[in-house]
């Protein structure tokens, strides 16, 4: 008699072969580079600057520990164990047509929809390479338009954000191995060794190192505010690449012989520490200048070319170098997680869904590089980018992240939890307590917060 699909029956180790990572270091990478990104070089050091410097970092550190450490590990659970896609992998660990699945689609479509504007972005990165090899000069008024005649033209907005695609596009279309794998190995440590090079610069030959040192690390309490520990804990969920199914969907490349803890500590850790070196370079600049650290979301394509025309292409142009690359790890992460699902879901073949994917998520991305493009929005005339921006945030991710913890913590046995979990002892204990009750209440937070909907915070 043919075994039913039932619940049980799918909690079995998968047996359909598989692509898996060629190394343990390749998945480290990859994962780590799909976590680094745009957050990490431009978001993490201007709301640290925005509110108050070491006592938000402290407050951030903790909320990876509790909310962002704990939903990787439960994420890169489901991938392994399921060996599919976001939307394949809740139906194996429930059943076939479960309504879990709609946590798959979320992450699927969260791929999709962040991809096209993120590349947007990411282009603009890639412009400012070329642009730094010129120099910025001129009045600071004159070097600051040059971003916004960049940003503000379709025609040079387009352009960039076709050759980031195309660079995604043809990442992923080589395959987990060859493709994702091989460039995270050139990417990463290319990245490290740039912003390692940065921070030597920043805190030897600068006037503003000690000041940045002291002012990431050296907590005033009196500086945080109820939306400081807010931002914080939102942050910590963001910029781990969370509730998009990216950690689902490189879990699923994970041999059996990983171990999911440990690689999930590892890629936390490196995401802190690059978010942290980052702002010991960003803060450098600005200090040795006599700026003010809360400039905001302008730091770094406003403030710092200022400060660039001062030390010359030999910092700009890596600090942008920098950035590119950050945005290209974490872009063939996105991309990857909608191409699984057309491989596994649909039968496409790698090249056939990496293409047809990827041209229609840049078709997409075009109405956000067309910044002069606003439609009605919540009371008023947005851009593309700032609408797929404030829907993602605000509810797909977020919802994403909640529907999955609440999938490892209640529906997935106890067995299996604890057989990928790798032990049963009292970190096991710890961590099914963590995504039982901090977690998911620190992810309804953020959902709540992301909606104007807690009155405690103006």
């Amino acid at each position: 008699m043919t075994q039913p699909t039932t619940p049980q029956a799918n909690d079995q180790s998968p047996t359909t072969p598989r692509i898996h990572w060629a190394s343990s270091g390749g998945f480290i990478l990859a994962a780590a580079g799909s976590a680094v990104g745009l957050g990490n070089i431009w978001k993490f050091p201007y709301i640290t600057g925005v509110y108050g410097g070491g006592a938000f970092v402290l407050v951030y550190l903790g909320c990876v520990l509790a909310v962002g450490l704990p939903l990787m590990i439960a994420e890169l659970m489901i991938g392994r164990r399921a060996q599919e896609n976001p939307v394949g992998a809740f139906q194996k660990l429930h059943y076939r047509g479960s309504p879990w699945q709609i946590t798959g689609w979320l992450g699927v479509a969260s791929g999709f929809v962040i991809l096209s504007f993120y590349s947007v972005i990411a282009g603009w990165a890639l412009a400012y390479v070329f642009e730094s090899l010129s120099g910025f000069s001129g009045a600071a008024a004159d070097i600051q338009a040059q971003f916004d005649a960049l940003a503000g033209s379709a025609p040079r907005s387009a352009f960039w954000h076709t050759v980031f695609m195309a660079l995604t596009i043809g990442i992923v279309m080589g395959g987990v191995r060859d493709g994702i794998e091989r460039w995270v190995k050139i990417l990463m440590p290319g990245l490290l060794a740039i912003l390692g090079g940065l921070m030597i610069y920043g805190l030897f030959f600068t006037d503003g190192g000690s000041q940045a040192i002291g002012f990431l690390f050296q907590p005033d309490f009196s500086k945080l505010s109820a939306e400081g520990i807010l931002s914080a804990l939102g942050h910590a969920f963001f910029t781990l690449s969370l509730g998009m199914g990216a950690m689902i969907t490189y879990g699923s490349y994970m041999n059996r012989d990983s171990h999911i803890v440990r690689d999930a500590i590892t890629i936390s850790l490196l995401d802190t520490v690059i978010a942290l070196l980052a702002g010991i370079v960003i803060f450098s600049l600005v200090f040795s200048y006599g700026l003010e650290p809360n400039v905001g979301p302008g730091l770094i394509f406003h403030t710092l070319p200022v400060l660039f025309a001062e030390t010359g292409p030999w910092v700009s142009v890596p600090f942008f170098v920098l950035l590119t690359f950050a945005a290209l790890s974490s872009t063939i992460s996105l991309l990857e997680v909608v191409v699984s699902y057309f491989v596994d879901e649909r039968g496409w073949n790698r090249k056939a869904a990496t293409l047809v994917m990827g041209a229609v998520i840049y078709v997409l991305g075009l109405l956000s590089a067309i910044a002069v493009l606003k439609v009605p929005f919540r009371g008023s005339e947005q851009g593309f980018l700032d609408i797929l921006d404030y829907i993602s945030t605000n509810y797909m991710l977020p919802i994403g992240g909640l529907l999955t913890c609440l999938f490892s913590a209640w529906i997935i046995k106890d067995q299996v939890r604890r057989e990928e979990f790798g032990s049963a002892g009292l970190a096991y204990k710890a961590f099914v307590w963590t995504l039982r009750l901090i977690t998911p209440v620190a992810v309804l937070i953020i959902i709540l917060h992301g909606l104007n909907l807690l009155p405690f915070v103006e």
